[in-house]
């Protein structure tokens, strides 16, 4: 059975919460390991950039093949039991929805991806790094809008939004930080991208002068 802890919270879901704390210590340990010469900002986006890469490879990764090979709803082991967990909040992802899949194949697979050459570009100082920053930020939020809207347009039929914790913390808070951090990587490139145009700028007058 599935005991229930303080707060209303599940063994369940106590277990997939600790699960994510050490996904993300891990990416703390790698942003330590590789990025010790980085500035602090990207040491921030260091972190971000190696927690997404776990999970789209630890989670979403296994969500994939469970649902190619059968349901999450059928699936047995920890993992199963992690998206079980998830399903009581959006039921789409026990059954192996299409839209779902679809979108989780192209997370999986290309903003994997993504994010591995970008941590390449940050750790390197390369110059398609915001390229890449860019690139990325606009996949993980087609990827959330994709998720959403469809469900949204049929009246949201597959959410549960009626249990705290489903809504505050397995909907809004997981999937808004998908939503956040894209943004605010968004804004960053495009101060970093306008501070080198108004560098540009101010360098040509002066050159134009010694000429």
């Amino acid at each position: 059975m599935d005991s229930e802890a303080p707060l209303g919270l599940s063994l369940v879901s106590i277990l997939s919460l600790l699960g994510c704390v050490l996904q993300l210590l891990a990416a703390a340990l790698l942003t330590h390991r590789y990025g010790g010469r980085s500035s602090s900002t990207d040491r921030w986006i260091l972190l971000w950039l190696f927690y997404n890469v776990i999970v789209h490879l630890t989670l979403e990764g296994p969500f994939v093949y469970m649902s190619l090979v059968g349901t999450v709803e059928t699936s047995e082991g920890p993992l199963a039991e992690l998206w079980k967990e998830y399903g009581k909040a959006d039921s789409r992802w026990l059954v192996s929805d299409p839209n779902i899949v679809s979108v989780e194949i192209l997370t999986v697979v290309l903003d994997s991806l993504l994010a591995l050459l970008l941590i390449h570009a940050v750790l390197n100082d390369k110059y398609y790094r915001h390229f890449l920053q860019i690139t990325l930020s606009v996949c993980e939020l087609y990827g959330g809008w994709m998720t959403f809207c469809p469900d949204w347009l049929l009246g949201s039929p597959h959410l549960n939004t009626s249990n705290p914790l489903y809504l505050w913390l397995y909907l809004v808070f997981f999937n808004g930080l998908w939503v956040l951090v894209p943004v605010l990587l968004l804004a960053q490139s495009w101060l970093c991208l306008q501070s080198l145009h108004t560098e540009r700028e101010d360098r040509t007058p002066a050159q134009r002068k010694k000429l």
